[in-house]
């Protein structure tokens, strides 16, 4: 399409010459191109930048050259002819372009300052969210190129840790040389947590719904046996009617009417008409010592009392892991040597019936235990063949009996009456009391220096505490349930914190299991047609009932769990290198312990349907000698039951970590964002069933 264009204009000679120059330009234009693609973007930028100048400012001497061989060739100073006045043209068009050039230099530099200026404000706010999206695009691209030998997944457990409570070896503690009223109790060290994933025994079936598993278990999840039931004593023959696969314990069973007769009988032993009267009483939590299977909590579940089962560790499970299968609140605790996990004051009844304590041994510092954890005015219920008048013919009977008797005098306890092998005490409500006893036989005051409402695990204390804490209120005195979840202004007071920040907390926590709910709904009830925002459905459709909160602070999360009517109990866990508002949570008649999140939690394995923990590992992180998180992961995989749920609520970076670690763990795990918070995540995981394989 060329050759006609140069033969119009010049023809002849001339023609073949632009011929020949053009396919002479296009074979260099080609050949430079070919050039051009395998240099670099900063080669291409210069070749195209002398280009525009060539374009502006091109070779002079060429062009003369040129124009004499071609015999157009005329005086420089030869203004006045056809060629002049092209070139006249030509450089004013060339002065054109260059100023051209010059002013849209000139305006995307002003344009550059405005934006610069004008807009810093909303660049700022945008680089905060493309920082977090690079740093999450990282940590992906860091996951796909590390691959298996960074996050490589755990290893599953061998089969004798299918039971396995870590910081409760008695075989290792025996060995260590514990004396025998330790070797059950705990002994935690360093590197106790576990680098593997603790399986299910073989026939693990997941627990039935709530209330249904409150009367009916399986068999197979927990370590007692057929064999075991079989062979023990009346007592638990009339508890449990024991088929092929499941455990039961049936209302309508002699126990349970036993029971019932037996709650009652406390109930008029303290004045009351019966059990139902223990909320009005100022009764809400009770610690029952030694709980059996937990027959007693469950019973009083349907009076709004709240019962905490604590026993010793079992090496065949028991006490503790059957009334966890069963839905109800329990943990491992001991009284052999060390203070129980809470605070001061925080319990209205404590319950022994058959537990098995001897409580004139060490002193009685076990006595002075129980008085330490007990509220002003609480009870201390005793049911054991000690107190029946006919074992006092035994003069070691008699002689432990006597002990136990002077020695509640001693602590200001009241006897209010003895009924069979039941006594009931009250304790005092007055401080005055203890000035008024005989100091060569009653336990002290403790020191400000030993009355503490943080003893983690701290050996006994053979003096009485409490009386120095402005908690120091009697039970009638104190709101009744459930009002007492709503602690008053100046009840927050005494714990220093402010009615305003309360109130937002509990406004913040009941948006937040609302949206919780939203999302495990679909799959809690996934057999179930339930939609968010919908109702619950009526039981049996209910997989969660047991509750871990790993940092409770205010127990927000508890309160608003209670007031969208879901059949849960919750274990308020307070860390121990956090503020400790473990004292607030009891006063509110909930339940908690205090807990290192570095070492192992006192429960076995499978315990918890619901694990959930709001800016826990900032928490953890933040300390100066932090705990693997790793670790903290497996022991979490170890507390959930198999198909259980973990809520992390923490900051974006954190929850990037928790992604990762998840994997490990072979955990089904979702990243969700906070519609109201750019800087902090959900992370929404589920444990999966895995089943042991047959050997």
């Amino acid at each position: 399409m060329s050759r006609p264009l140069h033969r119009g204009i010049s023809g002849g000679r001339i023609a073949e010459s632009s011929q020949y120059s053009l396919d002479t330009q296009l074979k260099i234009r080609t050949e430079k191109d070919d050039v051009d693609r395998t240099r670099s973007p900063r080669d291409n930028a210069s070749l195209s930048l002398r280009f525009l100048l060539s374009l502006i400012f091109p070779d002079n001497s060429s062009s003369k050259s040129s124009l004499g061989e071609n015999a157009f060739g005329s005086s420089p100073f030869n203004m006045g002819g056809t060629r002049s006045r092209q070139n006249l043209v030509l450089q004013f068009l060339k002065f054109s372009l260059v100023l051209i050039v010059v002013l849209a230099i000139s305006g995307s530099l002003w344009w550059t300052i405005s934006i610069s200026t004008s807009s810093r404000g909303y660049i700022l706010r945008g680089y905060r969210r493309l920082q977090e999206q690079i740093i999450a695009d990282l940590s992906d691209i860091g996951e796909l190129s590390l691959g298996a030998a960074r996050f490589k997944e755990l290893e599953f457990c061998t089969q004798n840790f299918e039971n396995h409570v870590p910081c409760f070896n008695s075989s290792k503690n025996s060995t260590l040389g514990y004396s025998a009223d330790d070797t059950y109790d705990r002994q935690c060290g360093q590197g106790i947590k576990e680098s593997c994933l603790v399986l299910p025994p073989k026939n693990y079936k997941i627990p039935l719904r709530w209330p249904t598993r409150r009367d009916v278990i399986w068999v197979a999840n927990v370590k007692l046996t057929a064999q075991q039931v079989l062979s023990s004593g009346s007592l638990t023959k009339r508890l449990m009617m024991l088929d092929e696969e499941q455990i039961s314990f049936r209302s309508d069973s002699g126990m349970f009417d036993g029971i019932e007769d037996y709650s009652h009988q406390i109930a008029e032993m303290i004045g009351l008409r019966n059990e139902s009267y223990f909320i009005q009483a100022g009764v809400r939590t009770i610690l029952d010592i030694g709980c059996g299977y937990g027959s007693f909590g469950a019973h009083l579940l349907s009076n709004q009392l709240l019962t905490m089962c604590i026993a010793n560790y079992e090496d065949s499970g028991g006490q503790v892991q059957l009334t966890l299968e069963r839905g109800l609140p329990a943990m491992i605790g001991s009284f052999n040597s060390k203070m129980l996990p809470f605070p001061t004051i925080s319990f209205d009844m404590l319950h022994c019936a058959w537990c098995g304590i001897d409580w004139d041994q060490k002193d009685g510092i076990y006595m002075v235990e129980v008085d330490r954890v007990l509220r002003p005015g609480g009870y201390f219920v005793w049911t054991s063949p000690l107190t029946n008048s006919q074992s006092h013919r035994n003069k070691e009977n008699q002689k432990k009996w006597i002990f136990v008797r002077n020695f509640a005098e001693n602590l200001c306890w009241d006897l209010l009456s003895q009924q069979d092998e039941t006594v009931v005490w009250k304790k005092t409500s007055k401080k005055n009391c203890y000035a008024s006893r005989k100091p060569s036989s009653a336990p002290p005051i403790c020191s400000k220096a030993r009355d503490l409402e943080s003893p983690y695990y701290r050996t006994l204390e053979p003096c009485i505490g409490g009386t120095r804490s402005p908690r120091w209120i009697p039970i009638e005195k104190r709101t009744t349930w459930p009002s007492r979840a709503y602690l008053s202004s100046a009840e927050l007071d005494i714990h220093g914190v402010y009615s305003e920040d309360f109130a937002e907390d509990s406004l913040n926590w009941n948006s937040a299991v609302r949206n919780y709910w939203s999302l495990l709904s679909p799959l809690i009830f996934s057999d179930h047609p339930k939609r968010p925002g919908d109702e619950d459905p009526s039981p049996p459709f209910n997989m969660l009932r047991n509750v871990l909160d790993m940092n409770s602070q205010f127990g927000g999360f508890n309160s608003a769990l209670l007031e969208a009517g879901k059949t849960v109990w919750v274990m308020n866990v307070v860390p121990t290198s956090g503020p400790n508002y473990l004292p607030l949570i009891l006063d509110r008649g909930f339940v908690g312990v205090l807990h290192d999140w570095c070492e192992a939690f006192p429960t076995y394995p499978r315990t918890y349907d619901l694990v959930h923990a709001n800016g826990l590992l900032s928490l953890l992180t933040s300390q100066k000698h932090g705990c693997p998180m790793l670790g903290l992961f497996a022991e979490i995989d170890r507390l959930l039951r198999p198909e259980g749920w973990l809520i992390l609520h923490d900051k974006v970076s954190q929850i990037e970590m928790a992604r990762a670690l998840a994997t490990q763990l072979k955990w089904d795990a979702r990243v969700v964002e906070i519609a109201s918070n750019n800087e902090e995540r959900l992370l929404v995981c589920q444990k999966p069933f895995f089943k042991r394989q047959p050997k």
